[in-house]
């Protein structure tokens, strides 16, 4: 094995006379390079992408939400929720409840997702730290307040520092209600906004928080949530916590974490990833077919050695060997030397932002975001070598009858 190493590595840093057969070899390096640098580049600024998206996400939803598998609504008392609070891990518990409503302003009104919530709401997840404008107050002495949305704010072109016109929610009563008076079948409250929170489209344009006991009180319920966020400690890991409080909940309950809150997201940016990684692959698979004629020159070139190496008693498989790992070391080169250049890139834009983002509009970030995860390393070499595998084996073939035919005279 180390006789085909040496002749090989020789074969590939030696002059050749010909120097076409020089430049074909260093155009296979390049080009193994350039796909596993563009591999890596952008996997890496996806990635950034999606840690950027499932963050912001993730300051909307709880480490951990339980709710009902069938209903809306469930009665705290006949919830194991001592239980659920001595269980290792968990470190915040908060009851939410939620249900459609309709909230006017002046003379608009919105269709929004009232989501009443307590104190600890904001230590569960990190809705606060997204404020676009004012505070995130929904209490102050006796008076009740609502944070909005962006969007929904936007829509109804509602300003939280007038004071002079407030915002009403309108939620229909449960039960019975007559047609002679519709008024009478709605609960309503009007209150003013402390603050405007910006988070995501999806979630900008349909909620709007306000305290729990408003929601109860409108919702016409008593010790009843839609659901209950919780958040856990980063020490514990958060798949034995979840385990252990479905045992706790049993089959009534849902019980998911913050990827499976927003499944279909996560799905959809994984399968992107994925679709992307074969698109790049296929084209390192093209740049990769240099190969061959790098390894068909080279045998032409090699006419003499081979001839040499039959007269001194070599096999015909030891000869193979060697121009299969010529071209085995031809892939290792340019797929080292593109996750070097590929980190390198991902490096100085992590670290200077080169590369901004050019569109018109008001963004979060300025720059590409680039996140280097290192299994995706790992894929990619292994993938640039199967590939490379694939490239040298096929055509090897071909090129063995061509080493047959060179016998010595």
């Amino acid at each position: 094995m180390k006789l085909i190493l040496l002749i090989a590595k020789r074969y590939l840093l030696a002059k050749k006379s010909h120097n076409a057969i020089n430049i074909i070899t260093l155009v296979s390096v390049i080009g193994v390079a350039v796909g596993t640098m563009a591999l890596v580049i952008v996997l890496s600024v996806f990635n950034g992408f999606e840690k950027l998206i499932l963050g912001l996400f993730n300051a909307f939803n709880p480490d951990i939400e339980i709710t009902l598998k069938h209903g809306k609504t469930f009665n705290i008392e006949d919830f194991p929720l001592e239980d659920l609070k001595n269980i290792p891990g968990v470190v915040h518990y908060s009851e939410v409840l939620e249900e459609s409503a309709l909230l006017t302003y002046r003379d608009r009104q919105h269709l929004v997702k009232m989501r009443g919530i307590d104190d600890v709401y904001t230590k569960a997840t990190g809705v606060d730290t997204m404020m676009a404008e004012g505070e995130f107050t929904l209490r102050h002495g006796d008076r009740d307040y609502l944070v909005l949305g962006q969007g929904v704010a936007h829509t109804l072109n509602a300003n939280i520092h007038d004071f002079m016109n407030p915002l009403t929610i309108y939620v229909p009563r449960r039960g019975h209600t007559t047609a002679m008076h519709p008024a009478q079948a709605f609960n309503a409250s009007s209150n003013f906004a402390s603050g405007v929170f910006g988070l995501q489209a999806e979630y900008d344009m349909e909620y709007v928080f306000v305290p729990i006991e408003l929601a109860s009180k409108l919702l016409e319920y008593e010790n009843h949530v839609s659901a209950i966020a919780l958040s856990v400690d980063q020490n514990y890991r958060l798949n034995n916590v979840q385990n252990q409080i479905e045992q706790l909940v049993g089959d009534k309950f849902n019980v998911k974490n913050r990827l499976q809150q927003q499944e279909f997201l996560y799905r959809v940016m994984r399968s992107e990833k994925f679709a992307i990684f074969l698109i790049l692959a296929f084209v390192l698979l093209i740049a990769t077919f240099n190969v061959i004629g790098s390894l068909t020159m080279l045998v032409i070139e090699k006419k003499k050695d081979i001839s040499v190496l039959w007269s001194m008693g070599a096999r015909k498989e030891l000869i193979r060997r060697i121009f299969f790992a010529e071209g085995m070391l031809i892939s290792f080169t340019g797929a080292l030397a593109g996750l070097f250049l590929g980190w390198l890139v991902c490096f100085l834009q992590i670290r200077y932002e080169i590369i901004k983002i050019q569109a018109t509009g008001t963004y979060i970030i300025d720059a590409y975001p680039v996140d280097m995860q290192w299994p995706d390393f790992i894929y990619i070499f292994l993938t640039v070598m199967f590939i490379g595998f694939i490239s040298v084996i096929l055509p090897l073939r071909r090129l063995f009858v061509m080493i047959q035919n060179i016998r010595p005279e």
